[in-house]
């Protein structure tokens, strides 16, 4: 009696440690060939303007399932947030240093197997990621409420005189930004130019900071180009934008790199939604406006 406990006991437990050893082994990073033996695709999307929409549609939701479906497997939604999501992607907990510098503070968990949610590619990001082709254009604009004594400057086109004139008009100038994002203001020179600078919460959604200046949280408040486009759709007359703050800068898919693989399937899936036109048609669907101000993205090569 005792050695058939032992035996059942034995069994059960092998049994047990099976099952650990299938979930440990997609809770790291894998490349194609792993995520495809685990059957799904982890998505990791932080709610943000019309990529990622708050009931978990939008461009890159969609974008994702497309992919998924082309690889032949299933599709699973990760929540995450600015402040975790490299780590959610790499196993690595990160701090930038500048604008192209990192630290590396630790380890976390590995959540996901792919970032699509609006993803600037940065410097610093670069380091710790490989990023996909391009997905969207994009920018860092200066906004403010409509009633704002701050006017929009002349455009010269030479953005860098531009973004010159959007910095002098900033001195004694409340700026809402938000540290370890694309909108941290260590990347753009903020602090030098007199405005008095105000973080923005880290555990609140980016998207909130145009709302939150009509609030009076500040005056004007730093903000990329897909955020304030639908802001500007869905509250004409509310907020005005000031000029530019960055250069022409680009969104894109992000992976670990570990994953060269996958990246490369990537690319290859969202090269033929470009040549098809379904990209488009998503582009359309949720950034009808973007085509005005970046009329040839998809003729880019």
């Amino acid at each position: 009696m005792k050695l058939k406990c032992i035996g059942r006991t034995l069994l059960i437990l092998s049994g047990l440690f099976m099952g650990i050893t299938v979930t440990v082994g997609h809770s790291t990073a894998g490349d194609l060939a792993d995520i495809i033996k685990s059957g799904k695709l982890r998505h990791l999307g932080i709610v943000y303007a019309n990529f990622v929409t708050p009931d978990k549609a939008g461009l890159d939701v969609e974008l994702m399932k497309l992919f998924s479906a082309h690889l032949g497997i299933g599709y699973e939604f990760v929540e995450t947030n600015w402040q975790t999501v490299i780590a959610d992607l790499t196993g690595k907990v990160v701090s930038p240093k500048g604008e192209d510098d990192i630290e590396i503070k630790g380890e976390s968990p590995v959540r996901g197997d792919i970032v699509a949610t609006g993803f600037t590619v940065l410097p610093w990001r670069k380091k710790v990621v490989d990023f996909s082709d391009t997905t969207f254009p994009t920018g860092v604009w200066l906004i403010s409420r409509s009633d704002s004594a701050l006017q929009p400057i002349v455009p010269t086109n030479d953005i860098s005189k531009d973004i010159e004139a959007v910095k002098k008009k900033l001195s004694g100038v409340s700026v809402l930004t938000l540290k370890n994002s694309c909108l941290d203001p260590e990347l753009y020179g903020i602090s030098n130019t007199g405005a008095t600078v105000r973080l923005f919460p880290a555990d609140r959604n980016l998207d909130e900071m145009i709302p939150a200046i009509i609030a009076r949280m500040a005056e004007s408040t730093l903000m990329d180009v897909p955020v304030a486009l639908v802001a500007l759709e869905e509250s004409p007359g509310g907020i005005k934008v000031i000029g530019p703050i960055s250069q022409l800068q680009e969104m894109a898919c992000a992976f670990p790199k570990t994953s060269p693989n996958l990246r490369k399937a990537f690319n290859d899936f969202l090269r033929q939604c470009k040549k098809d036109g379904r990209y488009k048609s998503l582009m359309k669907k949720y950034y009808p406006s973007v085509f005005l101000y970046y009329p040839d993205f998809l003729e880019k090569k």
